[in-house]
């Protein structure tokens, strides 16, 4: 059985170089503003370092900003990377609410994930089936089973519907917890469920790379990922502690 120590390590290091950029900019610059999305130069940097590092070991990468890159893997293997999650908590200096993250999957399955939150020196890392840590310490979700004792992180994507209708659904649904969060950045508040500081996190129409690493370090920490794919990338995300907690939200 493959342990993927190699494709750990690789990424661990393409993270730590894309977050020592990021940590040594001071003026940064707009690329572009469209709608709710933001880009920087510094994304496209942060981009073109995580390729680099991540580009000879033969695996396809699928990027935020240049899209799939080589060839189809003959085992469905891909990187997923996100040079940086949380763009505008970054640029209006938020600090310790942004990230990089890369993850592999295979098919539709995450095998591993990394995330740097650089800001913090906080380095998360999973593979699945085999433990998550932080900085190298293992890390669980937490033991919550029941909703009305959790606390829940999440948040509007993009892409999301504002209608009011979908606005009125969402709030329905986190009345139910105990407490919600809003951070600004999906793949750290799906990592604080491998860390046990929330106990749930669920975004819809989230792009597919913000939450590639951060699931699969919520799995290798014992907690669930329920996935759907949508169309241009996205996805219904759900991320618990429990598959209790799982199961009584979705009942």
């Amino acid at each position: 059985m493959k342990d993927y120590i190699a494709e750990l390590n690789v990424a661990i290091s393409a993270v730590k170089a894309a977050g020592d950029f990021l940590s040594s900019q001071v003026d940064l610059q707009i690329d572009s503003q469209e709608g709710k999305d933001l880009k920087l130069a510094a994304d496209r940097q942060s981009e073109s370092i995580l390729i680099e590092k991540l580009g000879n070991t033969g695996i396809p990468i699928l990027s935020e900003e240049k899209g799939f890159q080589g060839e189809e893997h003959p085992e469905g293997y891909k990187w997923i990377v996100d040079p940086i999650d949380g763009t505008v908590n970054y640029y209006r200096r938020l600090e310790g609410l942004s990230c990089v993250s890369v993850a592999l999957w295979k098919g539709n399955q995450p095998v591993l994930g990394v995330i740097n939150r650089f800001e913090q020196n906080e380095l998360y890392a999973g593979i699945v089936g085999n433990g998550a840590t932080l900085n190298g310490v293992s890390i669980k979700t937490s033991g919550i089973t029941q909703v009305s004792q959790g606390i829940i992180a999440t948040g509007f994507p993009v892409g999301r519907d504002y209608s009011s209708e979908s606005l009125q659904h969402f709030i329905t649904n986190v009345q139910r917890f105990k407490k919600v969060r809003m951070l600004g950045t999906a793949a750290l508040m799906g990592v604080f469920v491998a860390s046990g500081q929330v106990d749930a996190y669920m975004e819809e129409s989230i792009m597919i790379w913000d939450i590639a690493a951060s699931a699969a370090i919520v799995l290798a920490a014992g907690g669930v990922f329920n996935y759907i794919p949508q169309e241009g990338g996205r996805c219904i995300c759900q991320l618990f502690a429990t598959k209790e907690l799982s199961e009584a939200y979705n009942a």
